[in-house]
């Protein structure tokens, strides 16, 4: 059996991950390294049996050395699927040591841990870790912000404009050295923006869905046409399976669900849907709690990704769109907000 870590397998898109990866497969042994900071909820893995036999949970720091190396020789570590980041926009900005520390410097920290664990220094694997892989999981923020057209590619230069994505980038940069310096088996695979169940409550769709069921204001930065590529988290966990598995090394595979929505069409779309399937009492819609409050800092305009490379290379394709994807995770919040009013 091989042993997988994987970091921050208890944040959002780890937590849809480790229960998907599991399922699937028989043959891998999972240590889920997850600090549970605001983000990490233990929560999330609930479906997960207590004594399952091929997991084991570790609460621990990414930038703890002396942890991860413990990691890797006490479970034989012969993968890593880095999930583990400081990922909220608003925070950066307020607070962006946090972040520099986390996603550049835990980065590190697990990089060149598995450097020494699989390779006779400096260039050469192990016999026994000949197939052994690290995936660095970053964003679409790393390239900036795009106009009224164009899409990202593998190819289209970074110019991240928030501490999040600027330290997002530098985590890509120090993969990609690991690569072109030691000819390390690295992959990183750069996301749209995800949304589905076990999402922060502080993240866009799930502010939406709780503001309106608690008949509070909704808020949208500036005039909400911002827009952003939709992926609906499942089909993200199913392209980082396939990259992981299949990618070549050294290279960096972008996953998008073509799905460009504005802000604007968002909250109206999911309040549409509040209104069918709860109501409110008054017979209003939820429509009349949309509130326009003033933008964030460095607001990027536009993301949209080009996925054709993983869709060509690997046979990748979204199995949601932004509107059955959107609906399955309304439905979802609906029995977590029932669930807790009970």
């Amino acid at each position: 059996m091989k042993s997988i870590l994987i970091t921050g397998g208890a944040g959002f898109i780890g937590a849809n991950f480790v229960p998907y990866f599991l399922n699937k497969y028989n043959e891998y042994f999972i240590i889920n390294l997850d600090l549970l900071t605001y983000a990490g909820n233990l929560e999330n893995l609930a479906e997960i049996e207590v004594n399952h036999p091929r997991y084991k949970f570790i609460k621990g720091d990414i930038c703890n050395r002396e942890l991860v190396e413990y990691i890797f020789e006490e479970y034989n570590v012969e993968g890593v699927i880095h999930f583990a980041a400081e990922s909220h926009v608003d925070n950066s900005i307020s607070g962006p040591e946090a972040f520099v520390k986390t996603n550049v410097n835990g980065t590190f920290t697990l990089l060149d841990v598995a450097r020494k664990y699989w390779m006779n220094a400096p260039f050469t694997y192990k016999e026994e870790f000949s197939n052994c892989r690290f995936h660095h999981i970053s964003t679409d923020e790393v390239y900036g912000t795009l106009g009224e057209t164009g899409l990202f590619t593998e190819e289209t230069p970074y110019a991240p404009n928030s501490p999040y994505s600027s330290s997002k980038a530098s985590s890509d940069m120090l993969v990609r050295s690991y690569f072109h310096t030691y000819g390390m088996n690295v992959v990183t695979t750069n996301c749209s923006n995800n949304y589905g169940p076990k999402q922060h409550k502080e993240k866009l769709i799930p502010t939406i869905i709780r503001k309106a069921l608690s008949e509070e204001l909704i808020p949208i930065y500036g005039d909400g046409k911002n827009i952003r590529d939709w992926l609906y988290v499942l089909d993200h966990c199913k392209g980082i399976d396939l990259v992981y598995h299949e990618g070549r090394s050294g290279e960096t595979y972008n996953i998008g669900g073509r799905n460009e929505r504005d802000n604007l069409y968002i909250v109206n779309h999911i309040c549409e849907l509040l209104d069918q399937k709860q109501p409110l009492e008054s017979g209003k819609s939820y429509k009349e709690l949309i509130s326009f409050v003033k933008d964030r800092p460095g607001h990027d305009r536009r993301y949209a990704i080009d996925a054709t490379k993983l869709e060509s290379e690997l046979g990748w394709k979204a199995d949601e769109n932004f509107e059955t994807g959107i609906e399955k995770t309304v439905d979802w919040y609906l029995n977590q907000y029932q669930e807790f009013s009970v």
